[in-house]
């Protein structure tokens, strides 16, 4: 059964909005360091600048915007009773943006004590919206892959907290691993959980709903609603084993493990590219062009892993895990993320203005929230970024203009969902005004 939407379930507009509206602020900061520390940035994965962009995008910019999603998607689409999503969202914003601020700052600068201090921050935070969001998607009564695969989801993100923060108390402690353990295999599995059973996991959870019905694709093939969640989440449990074998073992391990990882993520992202192909309309919006790169990019992604795996002289080379991370991160998550904004706030702007107009107003309606022009020039900026940054991990030299461009792309973006919230402000005032002003035309009758 498909899932049914409760729009009565949906949270104050202001829940979702905070965090929408601090998410691209982050990954402007996040350009901003690349475009400042420059060259040595791209020099490694291990670089305090590589380290600290990559945190900045996913535990701010990207979570962020992944909780805002989820305490209203979660509401409407599964029918669920998020507790109390006002007191849920004024504690759990403030705390995920000091986390990040504090986690990114400890690797710039190196400082011990901030990595404690991060942890102790995200694990208090996600462990209130883990409990919460848990908690809400046991009890509700819907079915459908959707549910089932956000459930996992959540999983996902519980593991990645406390492999987080297991990595952040090691390297604030200088505490030992337990035996067996190395660092690297704890850092790689923590990074197959973020980005594979939570980020990736929500967006395939997701997809499978708003593909279809915003972009009136046909639906995905019920066998490979079934095979994804469940082949992925088998390939990261296996993934994990590495933690237990010796290091030459693991290496071999990840090899078979990691492979068929990426034949599952491209088969994901070709169904994807084939189901827009065969789409009933023709027109295309900026929520559709961001869909098509994000997985063309999830493509590329896969490619660019079966060939450093095929050719080990490529693989070996310390810019390859930049070159997928940059495919990964701006390149999907991101473009995703940003696509999925220009739909969810004019969407909520609508439904919460009908809500308070009744019949005092006619609202406006969703293309007049966001002009199209903004957004698809927003897009293109977002694409130069990508194709920049992409070029600076082959030539650091060109890390400045791809730092200043990506985060360029994300101010414009925040300027665009700030003009949204603004419409929605000037609406919701000339309807409270409309209303009051029927009120008065009664009460003199």
């Amino acid at each position: 059964m498909s899932p049914t939407l409760s729009f009565e379930q949906a949270p104050p507009i202001s829940v979702p909005y905070r965090f929408f509206l601090t998410a691209p602020l982050f990954g402007a900061v996040a350009g901003l360091v690349l475009a400042v520390l420059g060259p040595e940035t791209f020099q490694s994965r291990w670089s305090p600048g590589a380290l600290a962009m990559t945190h900045l995008i996913v535990v701010d910019f990207m979570l962020q915007a992944m909780c805002g999603s989820l305490l209203q998607f979660v509401a409407v689409v599964a029918g669920a009773n998020i507790w109390r999503p006002r007191l849920v969202a004024a504690v759990l914003h403030p705390l995920i943006t000091t986390g990040a601020i504090f986690l990114a700052s400890a690797f710039l600068l190196q400082q011990q004590l901030l990595f404690l201090v991060a942890a102790a921050v995200f694990v208090s935070a996600l462990g209130l919206f883990l409990t919460v969001l848990a908690t809400a998607l046991l009890r509700t009564p819907a079915r459908g892959m959707s549910i089932h695969v956000l459930r996992v989801a959540v999983f996902g993100l519980l593991m990645t907290v406390l492999l987080g923060a297991t990595l952040a108390l090691t390297l604030g402690l200088d505490a030992h691993l337990p035996s067996g353990w190395s660092l690297l295999a704890l850092i790689n599995v923590h990074v197959a959980w973020g980005l594979g059973g939570w980020a990736l996991m929500l967006v395939i959870g997701v997809s499978y709903l708003v593909v279809p019905m915003f972009q009136m694709t046909p639906s995905y093939p019920v066998w490979l609603t079934r095979l994804l969640p469940a082949g992925l989440f088998l390939v990261l449990c296996l993934w994990s084993l590495q933690l237990l074998v010796p290091i030459a073992v693991a290496r071999a391990w990840q090899s078979g493990v990691g492979l068929a990882g990426v034949l599952l993520v491209g088969s994901y992202a070709v169904a994807t590219l084939i189901l827009q192909a065969r789409r009933r309309r023709r027109q295309t919006d900026a929520t559709f062009m961001f869909w098509r790169g994000a997985m063309l990019s999830l493509l590329a992604f896969a490619l660019s892993w079966i060939a450093f795996e095929a050719l080990p002289q490529l693989g070996s080379n310390p810019r390859a895990p930049l070159w997928l991370g940059v495919l990964a991160l701006p390149g999907l998550f991101l473009s995703v993320i940003m696509g999925m904004l220009y739909k969810i706030m004019p969407f909520l702007n609508w439904l919460h203005l009908q809500q308070q107009g009744g019949m005092a107003m006619a609202s406006p309606n969703m293309k007049q929230m966001i002009p199209d022009g903004a957004m698809r020039g927003q897009m293109r900026l977002h694409f130069t970024a990508l194709g920049l940054l992409l070029a600076a991990v082959l030539w650091p030299t060109l890390t400045l203009p791809a730092g200043l461009a990506f985060s360029a792309s994300c101010i414009w973006l925040e300027w665009n969902l700030i003009g949204a919230a603004r419409t929605y402000a000037h609406w919701r005032d000339k309807i409270r005004a409309a209303v009051a002003s029927q009120a008065v035309q009664s009460d003199q009758a």
